[in-house]
């Protein structure tokens, strides 16, 4: 992944972090590596766990950012979520996709997929 890459990731999870905290979310961890792959946000809301998925596109391409979520992407969500889920003992969880579309210069578009995978 190239640098401009990575900073346009971290500008669409900040982003997504800051959009879900003003909606009343709990962020509890960001960035959380396990043996499965990454979970870009950890949120809470109410007595739900929320795996947060963000996908940022900065062009007008002819997709959308969510649309690069292939089923190999979704199984290792899954997988993710399962393992974080089991160490650290929650019952009550989803996996929720955030789309931002837009340039750190300017508003960002949020979609949010609630219960996705």
């Amino acid at each position: 992944m190239t640098k401009h890459n990575r900073q346009i990731g971290a500008w669409g999870e900040q982003a997504a972090a800051d959009w879900l905290a003003g909606r009343g979310y709990e962020i509890s961890a960001r960035n959380v590596r396990t043996p499965y792959g990454e979970i870009d946000i950890v949120a809470r809301q109410g007595d739900i766990t929320i795996f947060i998925e963000v996908k940022t596109l900065t062009s007008g391409k002819d997709f959308l950012p969510e649309e690069n979520i292939t089923p190999v992407k979704q199984q290792h969500m899954l997988d993710a979520a399962e393992h974080y889920a089991a160490e650290h003992e929650i019952d009550h969880w989803q996996i929720d996709v955030i789309a931002v579309e837009g340039r750190p210069s300017k508003k960002p578009k949020m979609t949010h997929f609630e219960n996705a995978i």
